[in-house]
């Protein structure tokens, strides 16, 4: 398990599946929000939650170190590691939210990112709107970089899609720039 001050990420387990299911993928408004696929109805047997670890992406779950409670799930996607960058994502259970632990989490996934898989930068893309997401991103040291207009379709409108990203060497600093 890797910890943060809060969170720790460790593997996904197949009893954390139908949790995540339930709390993040069935919570149709929340979900629309946090991913650039539409929701589908889907039984937690064929959920999103089931998917493992793969070449370009390391997928973990969220635990609280307090309680070893299981809060949510983050992953770094689309690892690219020629230009050593990454996509990253999370997801809080509504039980723990605005507690800390969304920033606790993107702040621990950084630095696997930068300090085991040798990354260089990361990037958050959210939907305008997403308050949460950004505020979180911009606690944690990512900046603005752009935004792509009308780009996301969320609960029936076209709305902007907002992308934030951080370097290892602001992130870590001391870290070497190559």
């Amino acid at each position: 398990m890797i910890s943060g001050a809060l969170t720790g990420l460790r593997a996904r387990e197949p009893d954390d599946v139908p949790v995540l299911h339930h709390d993040l993928y069935d919570d149709v408004n929340t979900r629309v929000f946090a991913d650039t696929r539409p929701w589908r109805p889907l039984a937690a047997g064929s959920s999103p939650y089931a998917a493992t670890t793969s070449d370009d992406a390391d997928i973990f779950s969220v635990v609280e170190l307090a309680s070893g409670e299981l809060a949510g799930e983050a992953l770094l996607w689309q690892i690219d590691m020629h230009n050593r960058s990454a996509h990253v994502g999370l997801a809080i259970r509504p039980a723990f939210r605005g507690r800390g632990f969304g920033a606790d989490t993107l702040r621990t996934l950084c630095e696997y990112g930068f300090r085991i898989r040798g990354l260089h930068r990361l990037q958050v893309e959210t939907a305008q709107g997403n308050e949460a997401m950004a505020r979180i991103a911009t606690r944690v040291g990512f900046r603005p970089e752009g935004q792509l207009s009308q780009a996301l379709w969320v609960g029936g409108a076209f709305t902007d899609e907002l992308i934030f990203g951080v370097l290892a060497t602001d992130f870590l600093p001391g870290t070497p720039g190559a």
